[in-house]
């Protein structure tokens, strides 16, 4: 019945380390995915800002 030495563990135990596992998991993957928008809003913010300095830039020029 239990092909490794792990698997012989009762059903409710292998089942509480799964979801801890898949909990963990999905913790991790929210960081990342929290970091990931932080990343592109600063880039956003830069990028507006590079976009108003030259909208000045040329009305000085002109």
């Amino acid at each position: 019945m239990c092909r490794e030495a792990g698997d012989c563990q009762p059903l409710s135990r292998r089942f509480i380390t799964f979801r801890m596992k898949d909990v963990d998991k999905q913790a991790r993957l929210a960081e990342k995915l929290r970091e990931n928008l932080r990343r592109r809003k600063a880039q956003a913010r830069e990028a507006k800002a590079e976009a108003a300095g030259e909208g000045l830039n040329r009305s000085a020029q002109d």
